[in-house]
């Protein structure tokens, strides 16, 4: 079976009904992070030590948060916000605690980068991309809500993007 057909893309995909473009537009959005200029903030050449390893320590987690929720998903795995026609709600693994933790993860990364560079650039990309994912976890929750009918239950339980905060 064509992986991209199991995801839900189709030749009429690009249509938008299944939040298409939101995923061209996080392909952009992470392009974009991936290429911005630093704009560098001084440090004292002791601190930059510190500083990035604190920068390793939440690369690690954002890395392993994701392969951990991808790994959760399994078959329910797709890059679209709108969930596979066959899926099933996932509320174990990395799900009970937070509700959209590859979303989470790449926030980590993001933020990781950014302190790894000390770049307030990078920072303000930082922002633009949880902005992102909190648009985006939006929209796939209204569809989760139309498909799986405990999901409320579930979202008043589980934080939608940072764990036990937001």
């Amino acid at each position: 079976m064509n992986i991209f057909a199991k995801w839900g893309f189709t030749s009429a995909s690009w249509r938008g009904q299944k939040g298409e473009y939101w995923v061209a537009l996080q392909a952009g959005i992470i392009f974009g992070f991936i290429f911005l200029p630093p704009v560098e903030v001084n440090f004292h050449p002791a601190a930059r030590y510190a500083v990035w390893m604190v920068a390793g320590l939440l690369g690690f987690a954002g890395l392993l948060l994701t392969l951990k929720a991808l790994l959760d998903l399994k078959t329910n795995l797709t890059p679209l916000p709108y969930p596979v026609e066959d899926g099933q709600l996932v509320q174990t693994g990395v799900y009970r605690w937070v509700r959209h933790p590859i979303y989470f993860g790449l926030i980590l990364l993001a933020a990781s980068w950014a302190i790894w560079q000390l770049s307030l650039s990078h920072l303000v990309g930082v922002a633009v991309i949880f902005a992102f994912c909190n648009a985006k976890a939006s929209r796939e929750e209204t569809w989760l809500q139309e498909k799986y009918p405990d999901y409320e239950n579930y979202r008043q339980k589980v934080k939608k993007l940072i764990p036990w905060f937001y």
